[in-house]
């Protein structure tokens, strides 16, 4: 199994994606910037209001969306300049109920590259649903601590609406991200997280637990 080790395990550099609408007079109705690095396997929560523009971000970093700037290195390599069938094996994304995301192709896949890597090297967890019953949510945990140990970058975007899942995400995550209005935000740890711009507004009574 192939599984670089000296790049960082994931650049996000000057990333744009923005949207517009209208024919003859372009409007912009939605613009996400980020830019941040992550060197080593780890687990990274993830929050933000509906229509941040998370799941955008997901599907930037897995090469299922295409960036208006910018580029995402996955071991040090351009996702985007991956063949399409192959992306899965440097990112993947579970979006709810871990379905995996599928992508669009904009040029011949016979002119892109070959991946760094033959196993996710990130992945990617959106908005996944957590069943209290059966001690699901502890196997869980321990296979986002697997995946960390084995080397793998975690990505855990929830969206809190139970004590219980701000508590998953203490426990969980090593870092934290946090989306709102298309802006991107970093914080060390939880407590960190709480002094973040919006963050205290956005969960609420939540942020108590």
């Amino acid at each position: 199994m192939t599984t670089p080790t000296q790049a960082p395990m994931l650049e996000v550099k000057g990333l744009k994606k923005i949207y517009q609408r209208g024919f003859i007079k372009r409007q912009e109705t939605f613009r996400l910037e980020a830019d941040f690095t992550i060197d080593k396997p780890q687990v990274v929560g993830v929050m933000g209001p509906n229509g941040s523009g998370k799941t955008t971000m997901f599907e930037l970093i897995t090469g299922s969306n295409q960036p208006t700037a910018g580029e995402v290195l996955c071991a040090g390599q351009n996702i985007h300049n991956v063949k399409y069938r192959q992306r899965d094996r440097l990112a993947i994304h579970y979006h709810q109920s871990y379905q995996v995301r599928h992508f669009s192709k904009t040029k011949p896949s016979f002119l892109m590259e070959n991946p760094v890597s033959d196993y996710p090297m990130i992945h990617l967890f959106d908005e996944p649903q957590f069943n209290t019953q059966d001690g699901y949510i502890g196997f869980m945990l321990e296979f986002f601590k697997k995946l960390r140990a084995e080397g793998r970058l975690v990505f855990l975007c929830v969206h809190p609406n139970e004590p219980f899942h701000t508590k998953i995400m203490r426990e969980a995550c090593d870092q934290y991200i946090f989306v709102q209005k298309g802006s991107v935000s970093r914080a060390g740890t939880y407590d960190e997280l709480l002094e973040v711009d919006g963050v205290r507004d956005y969960l609420g009574a939540l942020a108590a637990y």
